[in-house]
């Protein structure tokens, strides 16, 4: 009998040793991969979230290392779907679009006519996040806007490669435009938005839609801190903040080869850009280059990438990287001429800061009416903090308020 109390000992041992060992190692990591410039807002807070999501991270590693799981669907595993709190302004309901799973945020309060309807695209590099991660920002988005917000739970990658989140998102949006007066939407006024790469998908759909007939006109799309390229890894928000949490310039190629592979087996040869021949690059410039950044956002440093030879095996496996289905801002002048009215927000202390001031300047080329909302001391993810207690940052908040002042003036 004394045989099992000093068994259980062992392993409460082991398991305390191991969550020494995560709390160390993740401190570690850390301290020398990451970098928080004093700009940042409340860089401790930050430090302390980077350094929960990277002990998650070693978990995930040790028990894809145990052959368990992999650490990708050790992440999705967490954010899982839970029990949903009621909202006594809303009414929420689960159902599909077109086979996709949905859900739905109605505010209770009686509306003169028919209101705003925006479908949202959660961010999670197209690996992780679902309807459940974003449930707080769709619900202040239906609340504080008066919209009917339509949250599209799309099909996540590695499982599900490029182009089927995209596809997803589009047959969501088209059923939308459709049944809009079912819900209590004016079909004129509706919103296309995501973050991250919910970003890139609602670029990518609006794009789709662009002069599409027989359908209504996307009243307007919203891009918060959105990837739209995956051509250069080296547009000077990526050498400045190449190691700010919470996303590192590494861990972006990671996602966007997951998203179109399944793996990340070319992250060397994306990172360095031997991934597009040289031609194309030359091509590219037009649209994508660090000469149409504004001096202010180059005044932290910027040095010029060193023109790399392109592998053509490499171009050969990922070439849809080059497809505007794939990075938005790469789409012909006569679809950008088409796109409707649109809100950006940019993040100084993000890699993809560039991406949405490079398709700012697109848009604006186009006269395409421009919202910009920049966070000057905000990093990527900070809206989506926004309303979580200690975890929220003051700089979230205001960029939440300015979508939905937006959106009220549509």
């Amino acid at each position: 009998m004394a045989f099992l109390p000093a068994f259980l000992l062992l392993i409460l041992a082991a398991l305390f040793a191991l969550l020494i060992l995560l709390v160390v190692g993740s401190i570690y990591f850390d301290a020398t991969n990451s970098e928080i410039p004093p700009g940042v807002e409340q860089p401790v807070k930050l430090r302390i979230l980077h350094v929960m999501l990277i002990g998650l991270g070693f978990l995930g590693k040790i028990l894809e290392t145990l052959r368990i799981c992999s650490q990708i669907q050790f992440l999705q595993f967490l954010q899982s779907p839970g029990k949903q709190g009621k909202d006594s302004t809303l009414f929420i309901r689960d159902m599909k679009f077109k086979d996709v799973p949905v859900r739905i945020y109605q505010p209770k309060v009686p509306s003169a006519g028919r209101r705003k309807g925006i479908i949202f695209f959660h961010g999670g590099g197209w690996v992780m996040g679902s309807i459940d991660t974003h449930d707080k920002i769709c619900r202040d988005f239906a609340r504080e806007s008066g919209s009917v917000v339509v949250s599209v739970d799309y099909r996540l990658a590695p499982e599900h490669k490029y182009p089927v989140p995209l596809d997803d998102c589009l047959a969501a949006t088209t059923h939308f435009l459709e049944a809009a007066e079912d819900h209590g939407v004016d079909p004129a006024q509706v919103v296309v938005a995501g973050d991250s790469a919910g970003g890139n998908l609602a670029a990518s759909v609006c794009q789709s839609l662009a002069g599409r007939p027989g359908l209504p006109k996307v009243r307007a799309q919203i891009l918060i801190y959105p990837l739209l390229q995956a051509i250069d890894f080296n547009l000077p928000s990526y050498q400045q903040n190449r190691a700010v949490p919470l996303l590192f310039q590494e861990r972006t190629a990671f996602y966007v080869l997951q998203y179109l592979k399944g793996d990340a087996s070319l992250l060397k040869e994306v990172l360095e850009s031997s991934h597009v021949p040289v031609t194309q690059k030359l091509q590219y410039q037009k649209w994508l280059s660090a000469d149409h950044i504004p001096k202010e956002f180059k005044a932290r440093g910027y040095n010029p990438p060193v023109t790399v030879p392109c592998k053509d095996d490499v171009y050969e496996a990922v070439k849809a990287f080059c497809s505007p289905g794939f990075s938005p801002l790469l789409a012909e002048d006569a679809v950008i001429s088409q796109l409707p009215e649109t809100c950006i927000v940019t993040c100084e202390y993000d890699v993809l800061r560039d991406d949405g001031l490079l398709y700012k300047k697109r848009l604006e080329d186009h006269r395409i009416p421009v919202t910009w909302y920049h966070i000057a001391n905000g990093f990527h993810g900070i809206i989506s903090f926004s309303g979580l207690g200690w975890l929220s940052f003051p700089s979230g908040r205001k960029g939440m308020d300015d979508i939905v002042k937006f959106i009220k003036s549509l």
